[in-house]
Parts: C-alpha cells; sequence; structure tokens
C-alpha cells in the first residue's frame, strides 16, 4: 500500500493574532486616556472661554467653549473694580515667605530627626505623622484663640507664622535624608565641618530632589490657601487671592452672575501657580533622574 501524500497547512505566522489583539488594545487604552484627559480638561477650558465672553454671552451660553464675541472687557473690570492688584501684591508676599521659610525649616527638621540621637526623637515623630492625619477644620477654632491671645490676629503675622512650616514636608525631608550614605558626612566632618555645615553644603544639595518637590507643594498650597485666612485675617486691605475670589464669588460687586469677571480673576489666579510648577518639573525630573543614578 503507497502511501498518501498530504499537502501541510500553511504555517500562520507567529503573533500576527497577538499583533492585532495588542494594537486594538492599545487603541482602546488611549481612548480611554483621551476621553478622560479631556473630562479633565472642560472645565479648566469652559473657565479660560467664559473670561473672554461678554456678560449676556456668558449667561446664556455658560457651557460654550467659544466666545462670541471675544472681549478682554472681564479681565479689565478685575483690575478696574475689585482689589486684585492687593490681592496678587499679598499672595505674593505671604507665598515667597511661607514657601522660603517652610524648605529651610522642614529640612532642618527632618535632618536632624534623620541624623541626630536624642532622647524622645521617636515620640517627636509619630505625633509629627499623626498631625499629618488632623483634619485642618479642627484646627480652625484653636487657631483664631492663639492668634487672638498672642495679639498677632488680622496681620501678615498671622497670615504667616501658623504655617510656615508643616508636618508632611518635615515628613519628605526625613525619608529622603535618611537615604543619602552617612559616609558622606562623615568625610565633611574629617576635614573639620561642623554639623550645620555638613548640612548646608553637603546633604541639603544631595537632597535638590526633595527639596523642589517641597518647593513645588509648599508654593501651591501656600497659594491657593483659603481656610487659613478665614480664622487669620477679617481686613480686606490683608485678603490674599483665594479669600478675596470667595469675596467676589459670595456677590460683593452686587447682583447678576458676572461670570467673566469672576473666571478672569480666577484664571490670573491659577498663572503663577502654572508657571513655577512647569519651571521647577524639568529640575525635579533631572535631580530625581541624578538621585536615581546615584542610587
Amino acid at each position: 500500500m503507497s502511501a498518501v501524500k498530504t499537502r501541510s497547512a500553511p504555517a500562520r505566522p507567529e503573533g500576527a493574532g497577538g499583533g492585532i489583539g495588542s494594537l486594538l488594545s492599545s487603541f482602546g487604552g488611549y481612548a480611554v486616556l483621551v476621553f478622560f484627559s479631556l473630562v479633565f480638561l472642560y472645565p479648566f477650558v469652559i473657565q479660560v472661554a467664559n473670561s473672554f465672553k461678554t456678560e449676556p454671552d456668558a449667561a446664556a451660553n455658560p457651557l460654550s467653549p467659544i466666545p462670541d464675541p471675544v472681549t478682554m472687557a472681564g479681565f479689565e473690570r478685575v483690575f478696574a473694580d475689585t482689589g486684585m492688584p492687593l490681592w496678587l501684591g499679598n499672595s505674593l508676599l505671604v507665598t515667597v515667605v511661607i514657601t522660603v521659610g517652610r524648605v529651610f525649616l522642614d529640612s532642618l527638621a527632618g535632618y536632624a530627626l534623620a541624623r541626630l540621637r536624642f532622647r524622645g526623637r521617636k515620640a517627636l515623630f509619630t505625633a509629627i505623622v499623626a498631625i499629618i492625619a488632623v483634619p485642618g477644620v479642627v484646627l480652625f477654632i484653636p487657631k483664631f484663640l492663639v492668634l487672638n491671645q498672642l495679639g498677632i490676629y488680622d496681620s501678615y503675622t498671622a497670615l504667616i507664622l501658623p504655617i510656615i512650616a508643616d508636618a508632611a514636608g518635615v515628613f519628605i525631608m526625613k525619608q529622603f535624608f535618611e537615604s543619602i550614605p552617612v559616609s558622606v558626612e562623615e568625610a565633611a566632618r574629617i576635614d573639620g565641618a561642623g554639623r550645620f555645615r555638613v548640612f548646608w553644603s553637603v546633604v541639603l544639595p544631595m537632597g535638590r530632589p526633595a527639596v523642589i518637590t517641597l518647593t513645588i507643594i509648599s508654593f501651591q498650597s501656600s497659594w491657593n490657601e483659603f481656610p487659613h485666612t478665614l480664622v487669620a485675617v477679617q481686613d480686606p486691605s490683608l485678603f490674599t487671592l483665594p479669600r478675596g475670589l470667595a469675596d467676589l464669588v459670595s456677590g460683593s460687586l452686587g447682583l447678576g452672575s458676572q461670570y467673566p469677571l469672576k473666571l478672569g480673576a480666577a484664571v490670573l489666579a491659577t498663572i503663577p501657580v502654572a508657571i513655577i510648577f512647569v519651571i521647577f518639573q524639568r529640575y525635579f525630573i533631572r535631580g530625581a533622574n541624578e538621585g536615581a543614578d546615584k542610587g
């Protein structure tokens, strides 16, 4: 009996089906990301669009992303009819002082907790971590009472001093300083450097990624700080941007929606934070990569 020759089926290219499936999966993933990105950006687009609208157009079509017609009247009214220049100056002063103070004081406290050995160090760190978990609203009345008793209520000191250091910043700096080898500091001390000189000239420059992270967080939080201003000041001449914007939203300029004015002020308030984030993000990424290479 002769053997029957059968023709084998052509081999299927390896991974062909998997390639199509992978392509569809990637397309679906990107589609979801694009969708949620648009959902996230749409409120900001509406904010910017309404700031360039006329009052009737904003009231009739508040969700339209296209102004018709385009006008700068809202921004002109922000500076002419509100205390925006004063609010900007107050916010800039308070934010710069708080940011510099937090970076310096939080770094000092973090270094002390990471390197110095003293009685009660663990208990102190536990208390700092516990403070992070305390809701800020719980501290409103104690803050007011302390500021009032110290005689600094309704002043720049009241806006700055209670929040010039924060527990989260101390925690961030402590955790980062603990990752720096002790041998680097020992070499500096052998050369005759004191404890503060070692911190300032050796450890702090090595902690650049953490310092930049703390700078971004501190600037953003202090620039947007609103609850603390409610219990710290009452004088309109001391209002910062968040407090002034809240005054606008509450209807201090009279009746009507006044969307172009209010949203124009909100757009101006977001510009400094966006600029700081864009500038420092580059240094943050570079510093993080350097830290990873060294590690």
